[in-house]
């Protein structure tokens, strides 16, 4: 019965996904061959109604073949044409799921940064494309010794995206760790935090620097699954029983507006200090939401 759940989903999911794209990329396209700034304009609000179309349909069949609970906790407002930076912890593909369900319609559409590798992801390469998803380079500190350039390759990306996320309402995905937590990462690292790897404060420096006033909060989330890190395939399996979510909108800090993250050292250091605090923070939510006797290991490993 499982296995047959699993094919159901994974077909509907499959169709969904098909009916949804083709109509994405024929309005990408016909943004692309006709720049009139008032047909771009029309174009984004076409391109985000198919997107939150195909989110919620694949929402409502994740839901309709699992019991699984979400329960989520908010301190602060949503606005649905707001300017938010997106933050949260990441342990499984499954948070990208749990994302859209909680925030599909009720802010503007999320917009992840994605590793280049993804575009060639067959549909979904070309469907973030169309939605505008920047695609950033992932290189080791080796390689950008060698070749400097790599770094600021990712740095001019992050402005472009930005420069175009101006002009509409939009939330900007960071998951700040920049992998998702397993034990032997946590353990590699050193991590001082129980549930969370340490934090990589440079992407969301970019952003603010590249934003600046255009945003307007910070929807800082924390994700916890009490019965275990679950992966995709336990989702669809029904075994995940329930999903806790909490969201605390923040201010944006002002004084870490405008200054040069990259080659100001004091800069630097203030702002891994706040992301630092941040990351106590959810360390401590997680710890509350997940329960005394919860351990950070409990779970299933997916690959990075």
């Amino acid at each position: 019965m499982v296995q047959v759940r699993i094919a159901l989903i994974f077909l509907l999911l499959a169709l969904s996904t098909v009916l949804h794209v083709v109509p994405l990329l024929l309005v990408a396209v016909v943004k692309a061959l006709l720049p009139i700034d008032r047909l771009r304009k029309a174009s984004n609000s076409v391109l985000t109604a198919i997107a939150e179309s195909w989110i919620g349909i694949n929402s409502l069949v994740v839901g309709r073949f699992s019991r699984t609970r979400f329960e989520v906790k908010e301190d602060g407002i949503l606005q649905r044409d707001g300017h938010y930076l997106v933050l949260a912890n990441h342990q499984s593909w499954v948070d990208i799921i749990v994302l859209q369900k909680v925030f599909n319609r009720r802010i503007p559409l999320l917009r992840f940064f994605l590793k280049r590798e993804l575009f060639w992801v067959p549909l979904l390469g070309l469907a973030w494309w169309a939605l505008d998803f920047p695609f950033m380079g992932r290189h080791t500190p080796k390689q950008i010794a060698r070749r400097p350039e790599l770094a600021g390759r990712d740095i001019d990306a992050t402005r472009r995206a930005c420069e175009k996320f101006r002009e509409i309402p939009v939330s900007i995905m960071n998951f700040v760790e920049g992998t998702r937590f397993t034990p032997a990462k946590h353990a590699k690292q050193g991590s001082p935090y129980r549930y969370l790897l340490k934090p990589k404060s440079g992407g969301v420096a970019f952003v603010l620097d590249a934003m600046g006033q255009g945003l307007h909060a910070i929807l800082d989330i924390t994700i916890a699954y009490p019965a275990g890190r679950p992966s995709l395939m336990d989702l669809m399996a029904d075994r995940v029983p329930v999903v806790q979510v909490q969201v605390r909108q923040r201010a944006i800090p002002q004084d870490l507006l405008g200054g040069d993250y990259k080659n100001d050292r004091d800069f630097r250091i203030r702002f891994q200090r706040w992301i630092n605090g941040l990351w106590q923070d959810k360390d401590k939510d997680l710890g509350t939401l997940l329960g005394p006797t919860s351990s950070a290991v409990e779970g299933s490993d997916e690959s990075t």
